[in-house]
C-alpha cells in the first residue's frame, strides 16, 4: 500500500481534475438539452403531441443526469477545500456522505477522472468502506444522489409540466385551445347610442366643388424634394434660428473703401484743386463723350503746371 501522504496528493490532483470535467460535462449536456427542447417545441406546433411526450423524457433524464454532476462536482469542491482532513487513516465524520456518495454514483458516471478519484478513495479508507457505501448499508450516502440514480419513468404531471415550459418558453400554441364559434348575433348591438348614453356626433357634410376649387393645396402637394433640412432648435443665445443655405460669397467694402466713399466732392476739391479743376473743365464731356482737342490740349497743359 502507497504512503498515505502520496494517496492524499495524487487524490488532490484527481479531485481538480474531476471538477473540470465535471464542468464540462455539464455544459455540454445543458447545450444538447437546448437542443432537444427545440424539437420538442416543434413537435408541438405540428401537432405531434404523443412523439413530443415520448421523447422529452430524454430531457428529463438528461437534466436529471446534470443534477447529479452539479451534486458529486459541490463534494469534490469540499474534499478539495478539506484535503488535510484526508490525512488520517479513519475517515472523518464530516467527510463520510461525501466520500461514500462520491464512491456510490462515480461508476454511474462517464467522468473517467471522477473514477480514478473513487479508486483512491477506496485504497484510502479499504473494501469494507467501499463495499458499505456501495450497497448504503448505514445509508450514508446523500439521499438525493440515490433519488437522481433511480431508474424510473417521469411521472405523468412532470411531462406535462415539461411541454409546458417548453411551448411557453419557444412562443407555441400548447395545448391549443378548442375554437368558439362566433355568434354575431349576441355580440352586435342594434341600439344606435353608445352605452354611456352619450349622444353620437353627426358627420360632417361633405364639401362643394367651389368650395374645394377656392381651397388652397396644401404644401406637401406635388413632388417634394430629395434633400430635407432641419432647422435647428431654438436656444437662450438664438431665439429664432434660421437655417443659413450655401450660396456665393457676399463681398464687402473694406474700411479703406467705405472711408472714400464717405468722402463729400468738397472735401475731394479742397484736397486736390487740381482734380477739382479738371472735373470742372470737363463737365462738358459727361455721359461718355470722346473729348475734342482743344479740350485735350488744356488738360495736358494743366498737367504740366
Amino acid at each position: 500500500m502507497a504512503p498515505s501522504s502520496s494517496l492524499v496528493s495524487k487524490l488532490k490532483v484527481q479531485l481538480k481534475l474531476s471538477i473540470s470535467r465535471l464542468r464540462m460535462v455539464q455544459q455540454k449536456d445543458t447545450a444538447i438539452a437546448k437542443q432537444q427542447r427545440r424539437q420538442m417545441a416543434h413537435l408541438l406546433e405540428q401537432g405531434k403531441e404523443e412523439s413530443a411526450r415520448i421523447r422529452v423524457e430524454n430531457i428529463i433524464r438528461s437534466d436529471i443526469t446534470t443534477e447529479l454532476l452539479e451534486v458529486l462536482e459541490l463534494y469534490c469542491e469540499l474534499l478539495l477545500a478539506r484535503i488535510g482532513l484526508l490525512e488520517p487513516k479513519e475517515c472523518d465524520p464530516g467527510l463520510e456522505e461525501a466520500i461514500k456518495s462520491i464512491i456510490h454514483a462515480a461508476p454511474r458516471t462517464d467522468v473517467k477522472e471522477l473514477q480514478q478519484a473513487r479508486q483512491l478513495l477506496v485504497e484510502k479508507y479499504g473494501k469494507d468502506f467501499a463495499l458499505d457505501a456501495v450497497e448504503n448499508r448505514d445509508g450514508k450516502v446523500a439521499e438525493r444522489v440515490v433519488k437522481k440514480l433511480r431508474v424510473e419513468p417521469p411521472d405523468p404531471v412532470l411531462v406535462d409540466l415539461y411541454l409546458r415550459e417548453i411551448a411557453k418558453t419557444y412562443g407555441v400554441d400548447w395545448p391549443r385551445k378548442p375554437s368558439q364559434g362566433y355568434n354575431g348575433s349576441d355580440e352586435e348591438d342594434d341600439d344606435d347610442e353608445p352605452s354611456s348614453g352619450q349622444a353620437v356626433k353627426n358627420l360632417e357634410e361633405p364639401l362643394t366643388t367651389d368650395e374645394l376649387s377656392k381651397a388652397t393645396p396644401p404644401r406637401d402637394l406635388g413632388p417634394k424634394s430629395p434633400v430635407s433640412i432641419a432647422p435647428p432648435s431654438p436656444s437662450t443665445d438664438n431665439l429664432n434660428p434660421r437655417v443659413k443655405l450655401p450660396g456665393p460669397p457676399e463681398l464687402k467694402p473694406s474700411a479703406k473703401m467705405s472711408g472714400l466713399k464717405k468722402q463729400t466732392p468738397s472735401t475731394q476739391a479742397q484736397s486736390d484743386p487740381k482734380s477739382a479743376d479738371s472735373n470742372v473743365h470737363g463737365k462738358g464731356s459727361v455721359g461718355g463723350k470722346i473729348p475734342d482737342v482743344d479740350e485735350l490740349s488744356r488738360r495736358f497743359a494743366a498737367l504740366k503746371k
